[in-house]
């Protein structure tokens, strides 16, 4: 196995002096890659944007050139074998450092032109983006926002793997090779079934919360943060672990228990009939956006983070306003208006 997988590496690092089989053989490795992470030839062909026919050609090519077979197919699945799995770290390599050299000769002639591949968590997208895309492309017309939407673990796998160039966080990434930028603060609301004794309190105790608090599945940043706000390590309550903010709203509108909601969230709370407090001890999550440390369009990274803080300026304003009243009156305001 060792010999035609050497030779298959010499073949993939031989330079071509024609530049349509350089583009081909660049497309190939794409391919390769694509099936490798799909394991399913349609899927792959979809994602890569070429019908499946064509992918399926290229990669027999890529196999006849290699002189070994990269993927065992059946009718249920598509499998790298060895080899494969050996060229794919290099492929991965190449791929990454061919899109490095023409991002960076693109960030030298305009780094505000093109797109930009920003992922969001899902306690965040349904709730920011309708409130920065449009100042976004009032002010900078020539950069195109492409939103992936997932939970933290995965944008920051994306981001490192060169699949996304900035993402849209809650939390403080670890690791020197990711750079992170604070955009604005959001307080954390009491969420309650209208008839819930707390209900009638005009700040709740995180405390107070804990015997029928819901939070989300595995996996999303907010289910650790609402935990950590109430003291708990797991929560006691039933076997409910919501999948999105959406369904841990309507499970509290249904009287299922109550929950925190970040303060971005408190319009679409609101509309579900529930009752908004805030916190006796202020708990907050702080919005970041995050990039390599080694990204070459830092400048469109900075330039979208300064139209997000600018246009939640006001929002960050308004909080702070309504925080300071609520010490001071029994007012009940609501951050949902200011959202």
């Amino acid at each position: 196995m060792a010999a035609p997988c050497l030779r298959g590496l010499k073949i993939l690092l031989r330079r071509s002096t024609a530049e349509d089989d350089a583009s081909m053989n660049l497309r190939d490795l794409r391919y390769m890659l694509a099936v490798a992470e799909h394991r399913h030839f349609g899927r792959a062909a979809e994602a890569c944007r070429v019908s499946q026919p064509t992918l399926s050609v290229q990669l027999r090519k890529l196999e006849e050139e290699l002189g070994t077979v990269l993927f065992e197919r059946s009718s249920k699945q598509v499998v790298a074998t060895p080899i494969c799995e050996l060229l794919l770290a290099h492929a991965r390599i190449a791929v990454a450092e061919i899109e490095a050299m023409g991002a960076l000769a693109r960030a030298m002639a305009d780094p505000l032109r093109g797109t930009l591949r920003i992922g969001i968590i899902p306690t965040l997208g349904p709730y920011l983006l309708p409130l920065v895309l449009a100042p976004l492309r009032d002010a900078l017309p020539e950069l195109e926002i492409e939103p992936w939407e997932d939970v933290t673990a995965t944008l920051l796998e994306r981001l490192r793997a060169h699949e996304l160039d900035a993402a849209l966080l809650a939390t403080l990434p670890e690791g020197g090779d990711i750079v992170s930028q604070p955009l604005f603060t959001e307080p954390f609301l009491a969420a309650l079934p209208p008839e819930h004794p707390l209900a009638a309190l005009e700040r709740i105790a995180e405390a107070d919360l804990v015997p029928d608090v819901l939070v989300l599945a595995d996996g999303h940043c907010l289910r650790d943060q609402a935990l950590a706000a109430c003291g708990l390590a797991a929560p006691l309550g039933g076997a409910l672990r919501a999948a999105s903010l959406a369904t841990l709203i309507n499970m509290v509108a249904a009287g299922y228990g109550t929950t925190l909601i970040p303060g971005l969230a408190a319009g679409a709370a609101q509309d579900s009939g529930i009752v908004l407090r805030p916190l006796r001890q202020k708990a907050s999550r702080t919005v970041r956006i995050v990039w390599r440390a080694a990204f070459p369009r830092r400048a469109a990274v900075e330039a979208v983070a300064r139209v997000i803080a600018e246009r939640l300026a006001p929002y960050a304003a308004a909080t702070e306003r309504e925080s300071a009243a609520l010490d001071r009156t029994p007012a009940r305001a609501h951050l949902a208006r200011h959202a």
